[in-house]
């Protein structure tokens, strides 16, 4: 099993998924945003390698100098979190456009199933709620988000042109808002940064009247619908992730209750092309694979704010 990005967040717990399997495993990372840290417990394990590289190089040996056989391919190499947008765009576009591209020939040289790790922002700010995979969105092209939603978009197009024209074996997971240990504490998206926030009961930042709902999936249920999704006959698109919906202020108001946080809110202007709603429809995943979450958000959150106070060596009050 070859895992991109397997230094990141998903990346990495997806590798901790296949060697619970009995797979061997190599990570290909350039650490733009992953960590070793991530992997560090696999120091000695002898079924797992990594491999410093950039995989959106455009000499196929270089941005994937890997050794031996491979039955499947998992591209989860990509910057995701919108403070990243503004910061390395040309990088997230390159990585899963040449990215994709790179991956792609390496499975078919390998014979390998390819499985590109898209995500629910191809849904742009949908205006249809909640968003099933037929939907084709509602995203900007050239809007600050479209770095990563149009980039995302055409690494479906290029895995499927791959599908067809190669005969190729693809599949293609749609990631909904994920978290869990080993995101970073200053990953700027909603969870770190009302955790950093409230842990230190400082004012935490909330966009428009915080209304706008996301759903959130803890990453053991991501990683597994996935390996459910490798495992099927189904191509994809699939949505995976849950239908947990709240509010900003409800996920905000959930992290101060775990933490037993005094901070108060403070409302800042909305993003421009910020989704105001986000849930999957998850019916093709759980009847046709059988999938369901498993963590519920009180418990996942408890678990992720523990990890993410570690990481700033804050104590949790008792």
């Amino acid at each position: 099993m070859l895992v991109t990005g397997g230094g990141g967040f998903v990346g990495s717990h997806l590798v901790d998924g296949f060697l619970a399997r009995g797979c061997e495993v190599v990570a290909v990372d350039n650490n733009v945003t992953g960590t070793t840290d991530n992997i560090a417990h696999l120091a000695n394990e002898p079924r797992f390698s990594f491999v410093s590289a950039d995989v959106s190089l455009g000499n196929l040996s270089e941005a994937l100098p890997v050794q031996g056989k491979f039955d499947v391919i998992a591209h989860f190499a990509s910057p995701a979190s919108p403070a990243d947008f503004g910061r390395i765009p040309v990088e997230i576009l390159r990585v899963n456009s040449q990215g994709t591209q790179n991956c792609l020939d390496l499975a078919r040289q390998h014979g390998a199933r390819f499985l590109f790790a898209s995500t629910s922002e191809v849904y742009g700010d949908p205006q249809v709620h909640p968003q099933p995979e037929t939907y084709w969105g509602n995203v900007s092209s050239i809007g600050p988000r479209s770095v990563y939603d149009e980039a995302k978009r055409y690494g479906e197009a290029i895995t499927m042109a791959y599908r067809r024209t190669y005969g190729v074996d693809v599949r293609i997971v749609r990631i909904f808002n994920t978290y869990g240990p080993r995101m970073r504490i200053d990953d700027g998206r909603a969870i770190p940064n009302f955790v950093s926030q409230a842990l230190a009961d400082e004012s935490i930042t909330l966009y428009g009247d915080g209304t706008q709902t996301r759903s959130i999936c803890y990453v053991s249920d991501l990683v597994a619908g996935i390996l459910l999704l490798l495992d099927s006959d189904q191509t994809g698109p699939m949505n995976c992730g849950t239908e947990h919906e709240m509010t900003m202020v409800e996920l905000a108001e959930l992290i101060k209750d775990i933490i037993g946080s005094k901070s108060e809110f403070t409302f800042l202007p909305m993003p421009e092309d910020d989704p105001l709603v986000r849930r999957p429809d998850l019916t093709r995943i759980t009847t046709e694979l059988g999938y369901q979450p498993q963590v519920s958000p009180k418990e996942g959150l408890r678990r992720t704010i523990e990890d993410l106070a570690a990481q700033i060596g804050v104590p949790l009050k008792a």
